[in-house]
Formats: C-alpha cells, sequence, structure tokens
C-alpha cells in the first residue's frame, strides 16, 4: 500500500485543518453552553429548545450545499490561482445561500407553531420551542452571510478567519446567554426567550466581523475591488460560471436536501416519544457532535487539498495521498468510539435532568459509540474525496438511496412495532456502518478524479 511519507504533507493538512476543528468546536462549545443553561429550566426547556434548533439544523445542512459547490469550484480555481472567478462564483454562492436564510425566516416567523407541530405533538415541548424560534429565526439570513465568506477564505487556504469568528461569537453568546437566560446585571430572567435573544446578537455579530475582514483586511480573494466597483458589477453574474454553479452544485445541493429530509425526519421520528426521549437525543446528539467537529475539519482539509490538486492537474500522486487519508479516518473513528464509552456517564451529569431521560441517553450514547466509526470513515472519503475531487453526483445518489431505502423505512417500521426509543434510534444511524462498504470500493477506482475549472 503505497503511503505519504513526507512530513510536510502531514504538517500542511494540519495547519489547514486545525483552525478548521478549532472553529467547530467554538462553534459546538456556543451550543454546548446554551444546552447547559437551558438544562437547569427542565426537561420540556430542553426539549423545547432542541426542537427550535432544528430548523437551524435542516437550514445549515441546506444551505451547505450552496457552500459546498461555493468551496468545490473555487478550490479547483485556485489550484489555477485564478482569483477572478473566484470572486463571481463567490457571489453567485452568496445570493442563492442568502435568499434561502429569507425564506427560511420569513415561514418560521409567520408558522411558529405550525412549524414545530410538524416535529412533535407535545404542547409543553411547542409552547417552549414557539419562545426560542421565534426569535432566534432572525439570525438566520446573517448566519447564510457567514458561513459564505467563511466558505470562500477556506477555498483559498484563509482559514483562520473562521475560528477568530466563532471565537468571537463564542463569547457574546456565553455572557448574554448567562445575563438573559438567568436575569443578571438588572435584566429580568427571559428564560429560552433569552436564550435566543443571545444567539440573535451574536449571529449578527460574527456576520459583521467576517464581512470586514473580507472587504478591508483580506488581501488573498480581494472580494470586492474599489477599482471596478459599480452597480452593475453588483446586480449582474458571469453566466458561465453560473451555468457551472448550477451544473455542479445541483447534486451538491440535492444532496443536502436528501439529508436535510433525513434530519427532519429523524427530528419527526423521534420528536414522538415522550419529552424524556426526546431531552435523551438531544445530549446524545450534542455529544455526537463534539465527534463530528475533529472528522469535519479534517475532511475540510482534504477536500480543499483534493480540489486543488486536481484543478491544478497534480493527480499523480492522488494513489498515496488517497490511502494516507483512510487511515487517518480509520484511526479517528477509533478513537470517537472510545471517547463516546468513557465520556458518556459524565457529560449526561452535567445536565439537571431526570433519571428516565439519563437512563436513555446512556443507550443513546452506546449507538453512537458504534456508528461513529463508520462516520469517521465513510464521511471524510466520500466527501473529502470522491466529492471534492470532482464526482458530484455520486454522494447525491449514494445518500438517496441510503436515507429513502434503508433508514427512514427502517425507522418508521420499528417505531410502529413499538420497539424501545435505542432501536429506532440505531435506524436513524445504521446507515454510517453501510456507507463504509460504498466508500471502500468506489475509493480503489479512482474514476472520481474530474476538473471542473474552465481554461482561461
Amino acid at each position: 500500500m503505497q503511503i505519504i511519507k513526507n512530513r510536510s504533507f502531514y504538517k500542511s493538512l494540519i495547519l489547514l485543518a486545525l483552525p478548521i476543528i478549532l472553529q467547530n468546536l467554538v462553534t459546538y462549545s456556543v451550543t454546548l453552553a446554551d444546552n447547559l443553561m437551558i438544562g437547569s429550566l427542565g426537561d420540556d426547556a430542553v426539549s423545547g429548545v432542541y426542537m427550535g434548533g432544528q430548523i437551524q439544523t435542516v437550514l445549515q445542512v441546506v444551505s451547505a450545499g450552496f457552500e459546498s459547490a461555493l468551496l468545490l469550484l473555487s478550490a479547483q480555481y485556485w489550484g489555477k490561482r485564478d482569483t477572478a472567478s473566484i470572486r463571481k462564483i463567490v457571489k453567485i454562492g452568496m445570493t442563492f445561500s442568502v435568499s434561502l436564510g429569507v425564506l427560511v425566516t420569513v415561514l418560521c416567523a409567520i408558522f411558529t407553531r405550525g412549524v414545530l407541530g410538524i416535529f412533535t405533538d407535545s404542547i409543553s415541548v411547542i409552547n417552549s420551542g414557539a419562545e426560542y424560534l421565534g426569535v432566534v429565526c432572525f439570525s438566520y439570513i446573517f448566519f447564510c452571510i457567514t458561513q459564505s465568506l467563511i466558505s470562500a477564505m477556506r477555498s483559498v487556504e484563509s482559514a483562520k478567519i473562521g475560528l477568530i469568528v466563532s471565537l468571537v461569537s463564542l463569547g457574546v453568546d456565553v455572557a448574554l446567554n448567562y445575563v438573559l437566560i438567568f436575569g443578571k446585571l438588572g435584566f429580568e430572567p427571559m428564560g429560552v426567550k433569552g436564550a435566543a435573544v443571545a444567539t440573535l446578537i451574536a449571529r449578527i455579530v460574527e456576520a459583521a466581523v467576517i464581512t470586514v475582514y473580507v472587504l478591508f483586511i483580506d488581501k488573498r480573494l480581494r472580494l470586492i475591488r474599489r477599482e471596478s466597483l459599480t452597480w452593475r458589477s453588483l446586480i449582474s453574474y458571469d453566466k458561465p460560471l453560473l451555468r457551472d454553479f448550477i451544473k455542479y452544485g445541483a447534486p451538491l445541493i440535492a444532496g443536502q436536501l436528501v439529508w436535510g429530509a433525513n434530519l427532519f425526519s429523524n427530528s419527526t421520528i423521534m420528536g414522538r416519544f415522550t419529552s424524556d426521549v426526546i431531552t435523551a437525543v438531544s445530549i446524545a446528539n450534542t455529544l455526537n457532535n463534539l465527534m463530528y467537529v475533529g472528522i469535519n475539519g479534517l475532511a475540510s482539509a482534504i477536500g480543499i487539498t483534493t480540489g486543488k490538486k486536481v484543478g491544478a492537474g497534480k493527480v499523480d500522486d492522488i494513489r498515496a495521498y488517497s490511502n494516507t487519508v483512510q487511515l487517518l479516518f480509520v484511526a479517528m473513528g477509533i478513537l470517537s468510539c472510545l471517547m463516546f464509552v468513557f465520556m458518556r456517564e459524565w457529560f449526561i451529569s452535567l445536565y439537571a435532568i431526570s433519571d428516565e431521560a439519563a437512563d436513555h441517553a446512556m443507550r443513546l450514547i452506546a449507538v453512537l459509540s458504534v456508528t461513529a466509526v463508520g462516520t469517521c470513515y465513510q464521511m471524510p472519503c466520500l466527501f473529502g474525496l470522491v466529492k471534492s475531487g470532482g464526482d458530484v453526483g455520486f454522494v447525491f445518489k449514494n445518500d438517496t438511496i441510503f436515507v429513502f431505502g434503508v433508514v427512514i423505512p427502517s425507522a418508521i417500521i420499528t417505531s410502529l412495532l413499538g420497539c424501545p426509543p435505542w432501536a429506532v434510534f440505531l435506524c436513524l444511524k445504521i446507515d454510517q456502518l453501510l456507507k463504509c462498504i460504498v466508500a471502500f470500493f468506489k475509493i480503489r477506482k479512482y474514476n472520481w478524479m474530474k476538473n471542473l475549472t474552465r481554461s482561461s
């Protein structure tokens, strides 16, 4: 087996991945801080915020389709150092992403309780979730702006700004959570609504920080050049690149829509259980996100490197490259499994929840300790190598088959049969193991390297 032994490869990979991992960790810390502070208010509060937060999760997944298309094309053009084309691609991607944010904001602001009613029929959970969603939905537009600009910076290997933005967001969110949720510094206690207000303000601040950086500090991409800034340049789009964005982005966006449907089904199916089970799902998924922080950061770094290599035409060493990163993924899977096993009791003890919710959380995290091994291998293989290498349609087809052919049907059947929550939860995660087989054989075909850039 060919393995890369050059230390410079690992050094450059770590330098690219580390800021992304730290940014994800900080973002995770914001969610964890929200959950822990809300956790002191009881099961209904945790469940309500979790259900209200599912809209943000679905939005994040779907908008990631536009950001993935932006990152994929921009990274390949960065391999050719064609920054002019990258600027045009970023404008196209931002337009789509922000439009999505506006649409979701309007729907959630007008039909707040109706949206939550899709996920659960518990009145107490809907009441708590409506307090949260009715405010936090106004943060979605700012979130889309921030993520689009961070993707643009990552595509040109400028990942540190994402970490800075997330650190600022963490500080603002945690401080305001403490003040508004519990009523400190002269404020009245706002509970769940206070967490939503804190998140909204944090999103506005992070959008302002990344915008200032991109417009006035960044020298690598120079997204807006004052000498060519006109009203026409702001409202016009490069038609060939727009066609490329739609052509190559459509499978990525469709794939994210499929994944959004999967998350939607997860929330809907598990949301039919009692509030203690919903609380357990929230805790288990929060811990699962800690594992995802590392693997997502590494996959993103590998995806950028892969796109850059393919765009520059440097594909001769791709066999050794793919073998090396696969070994890294397997190692991360084993570490993640051990993390779940040894951390679950301590992590659950951080929440002031009922004994029933804690017992369910122990069982759900046990399921994740097994499926995490599969996630750590198949996800970065299919997204960091296959998708970033240019084979954008394969991942969409693969996800569609597993989500609608395996995951959702099996979870619905087990829930209708009255199976315990952990068994239903396992069905919702089983594709993480099955996809490993597909990823293993797909990588070895080496037919996923496709240059998507246009000739100058």
